[in-house]
């Protein structure tokens, strides 16, 4: 990760750092019961990165089977994963000893319909059925999505997946066929996950399923400069069609709720530069405006629609007013910040999202195979959606700590990075915001989507080397099922939490 200069950034924007380094973790001495009573704690995990299986009982191949069977993960695959499929009555048990009140999954699209339209696997059906009913028997929300990266190859063959607008007919069938099955157990649905780290993995860098680019030579196939555009225009069409479905057809009678979830890094200008501050700005436009601007206002951005032009897809009038409230909450995965510089003055061969956006990306120095510790970032973050969003209901659905999976459940690390981040949580609504929920990501270390299995992220070990996959509670898993069981959290490590980032600060600039 880039280190900051002491030459660039102005003395007045190193006083604003060490500010927030004084009052980097909020809240310090809380319990849950400083929560609203309603407010959702849970965690969770994904069909790809979690269930396995991926040949049994009438599956076929999503386009994460075809990306990561192309080597393009490094080798590791969701063939075996944590084998979800067959040991979740077992992680259920772990669920109720760390007192989770929700648990998030998501739909393998690929298991339950298996040729992406047409009949329903009854394999994959009774899958689901057994998972939510064994989560609900023992007092856990299931939080549901139905799309997390993954999509039926058979629809990427087919006419490319999310590339055309038939898409959007077989997925509000998909839907439709969850609302029914699932909905009078299942109260929160999440249509698409981080659909815009969804479209720029995907077919703006290539790093993510289905792997498309034209930018970079690891992508066989792609023009990154129209398909990030159009598949975000597809997905948020998809979305509200769907949202409207079960408003129509299902709202009266199973009362749940339907939103969508993006991806928010926050942006911090690199300097107080004019130009930096405009560029973060855009940054904002361009990253949360793409997604939230249609679903708030009914429309994209003036700033991507004056850049992108043409490439940008238009919305009818019968589109942006189908797209405008068509959620009832927004889900937002969030780890860290990063400082923006503006890169206008650049000129690029490509036009593409990033010429258009014009920033560079400066990240702050942190632990190898760590996030920076920066939960300010989260409070502003959602202070920011509360007055420019009019402050929507918000779920964070991810939340959580990189480590590098080494077997340690000694995860120090993590207890003081969710320690941090729920303190700005619950200092944000304090201050108003209407978030209701947060979820720590993961509850086992599974299949990362960029690192594989060389990363970890759970509040439990899966050992790998072990036929029977047994999983072991970290030192993270205690902390958080001690919060959820009420007691009071312990400033201790807090305190030298706040000692190693100030002094790292101080060095840094």
């Amino acid at each position: 990760m880039a280190r900051l200069s002491s030459k660039i950034v102005p003395q007045i924007f190193l006083l604003l750092l060490l500010h927030k380094a004084s009052a980097i973790l909020g809240a310090e001495h809380y319990s849950r019961a400083d929560f609203p009573a309603d407010f959702v704690f849970g965690s969770g995990t994904t069909a790809a990165q979690y269930e396995g299986a991926s040949f049994e009982d009438g599956r076929t191949p999503s386009i994460w089977d075809t990306f990561a069977h192309s080597g393009r993960t490094g080798g590791a695959t969701g063939d075996v994963a944590c084998d979800g499929y067959h040991k979740y009555k077992e992680d259920i048990r772990l669920m109720v000893d760390t007192n989770l009140d929700a648990f998030r999954i998501s739909i393998s699209w690929s298991r339950l319909i298996p040729n992406g339209r047409g009949p329903i696997n009854t394999k994959g059906l009774q899958y689901y059925n057994n998972l939510i009913n064994e989560l609900t028997s023992n007092g856990i929300q299931p939080h549901v999505a139905l799309i997390h990266f993954d999509l039926p190859q058979a629809l990427a063959d087919e006419y490319g997946g999310w590339l055309s607008q038939k898409i959007l007919k077989d997925f509000v069938e998909f839907a439709d066929v969850c609302f029914k099955e699932f909905g009078d157990r299942v109260l929160s649905w999440t249509t698409i996950n981080e659909a815009n780290v969804a479209v720029l993995g995907g077919y703006e860098e290539g790093m993510l399923p289905p792997g498309r680019c034209s930018t970079r030579s690891i992508c066989p196939e792609g023009d990154s400069t129209t398909e990030p555009y159009r598949v975000a225009h597809n997905m948020l069409l998809a979305h509200s069609a769907a949202a409207k479905l079960y408003r129509e057809k299902y709202k009266a009678t199973q009362n749940g709720k339907v939103g969508l979830s993006i991806y928010i890094m926050w942006f911090v200008p690199y300097t107080n530069s004019t130009e930096d501050v405009m560029a973060t700005q855009r940054a904002k436009e361009f990253y949360i405006g793409w997604i939230l601007n249609p679903l708030i206002f009914g429309d994209y951005p003036d700033i991507m629609k004056n850049r992108a032009q043409k490439r940008l897809p238009a919305f009818t009038k019968n589109e942006s007013d189908q797209i405008k409230g068509s959620f009832d909450f927004i889900g937002l995965n969030h780890y860290f910040a990063v400082f923006i510089k503006d890169d206008s003055s650049t000129k690029r061969a490509i036009k593409d999202f990033y010429a258009d956006l014009a920033v560079n990306f400066e990240f702050p120095e942190s632990p190898a195979y760590q996030y920076p510790v920066m939960p300010w970032a989260l409070e502003e973050m959602l202070e920011y959606l509360k007055q420019v969003y009019g402050n929507p209901p918000i779920y964070i659905q991810e939340n959580g700590q990189m480590t590098r999976r080494n077997g340690t459940l000694n995860d120090t690390a993590r207890v003081e990075y969710i320690h941090a981040y729920i303190g700005a949580v619950l200092d944000a609504v304090r201050n108003g915001s209407n978030t209701i929920g947060y979820f720590v990501w993961t509850l086992l270390d599974c299949l990362e989507l960029l690192n594989g299995y060389g990363t970890s992220y759970g509040l439990y070990y899966v050992d790998l080397d072990d036929k029977e996959l047994t999983r072991y509670p970290k030192l993270s898993a205690h902390w958080y099922s001690n919060f959820l069981k009420g007691k009071s959290t312990t400033p201790d490590p807090i305190t030298q939490l706040k000692e190693k980032m100030t002094i790292s600060w101080r060095q840094q600039f």
